[in-house]
């Protein structure tokens, strides 16, 4: 279930209502959520599940769901397992029969995508890229869509982010969003290549940042650059998703490409 990703009064009423009545609530950090019960005076117990321990706690948390309990998977702030952890505990709820129900809420992609101002029927997630390397690269390259990209940073990154980007993409506009929902919240769209010089105001490097980066020149590619598509998709989406938007975007078969998705992820 999703929780506020600052201001704790953007907790809903339904998600206050389900903290209060489930058994357990599994939390990223439970200090955190500690706190945002605290606000409200729920007094229903924590269990940590993060990258670390998600294994084991999602074996641990499947077996009281077995026993009939219920439990609420919550992340530090906005909605979980994007980009954040319990994918795997509800992987785990889905094989073993459990039901799933999502308590929407705040996102700091949504809330960013929603201020952006960009004309599109969707945007691509890509949550943190790769710190550095090969690896940074090749996300890089793979942000080149017709498409909106959002994406998340981390202060002590968020420098080199704007330079890679500026680099990659330097005839394209940026929103920059800091602080989403808090008190010292800052919301600027500019081209890429005064990100940088934003950025080196008093205090503009600490907090946490989502990035909206401007879609790319639209383009329809037939025939083998179909593939190319797909290919590029592949690295962030499963083969059904991916040869979705490849169809959209190229025009080819999606069932082709599916079929294409399916051989490569082999």
């Amino acid at each position: 279930m999703a929780t506020p990703i600052g201001n704790l009064a953007d907790a809903s009423p339904r998600a206050l209502d389900t903290l209060k009545a489930v058994d357990l609530i599994a939390c990223e950090d439970t200090r955190t959520t500690r706190t945002l019960l605290a606000r409200y005076a729920i007094a229903t117990p924590t269990v940590a599940l993060h990258a670390h321990n998600e294994r084991a706690a999602a074996a641990r948390l499947i077996a009281l769901l077995r026993e009939g309990k219920d439990i609420a998977l919550v992340s530090d702030a906005g909605t979980p397992t994007l980009s954040d952890p319990g994918a795997g505990l509800v992987a785990q709820a889905h094989r073993a029969g459990i039901r799933v129900s999502p308590v929407p809420g705040p996102s700091a992609a949504a809330a960013a995508f929603s201020a952006a101002g960009f004309p599109a029927t969707g945007f691509f997630f890509a949550g943190f890229l790769p710190a550095s390397g090969a690896a940074r690269k090749k996300a890089l390259a793979a942000l080149d869509l017709p498409w909106p990209v959002v994406l998340y940073e981390a202060p002590h990154r968020i420098a080199e982010t704007i330079a890679d980007l500026a680099q990659r993409f330097p005839e394209r506009e940026v929103v920059l969003c800091r602080e989403l929902t808090k008190k010292f919240e800052e919301v600027a769209r500019l081209p890429l290549g005064e990100a940088a010089k934003w950025l080196d105001a008093p205090h503009r490097q600490q907090g946490e940042f989502v990035l909206v980066l401007a879609p790319g020149a639209e383009q329809r590619p037939e025939g083998a650059d179909a593939e190319r598509v797909l290919e590029v998709l592949l690295e962030a989406l499963a083969p059904s998703e991916a040869a979705r938007l490849a169809a959209r975007i190229t025009g080819a078969p999606r069932n082709l490409l599916y079929r294409k998705a399916l051989e490569r992820s082999k």
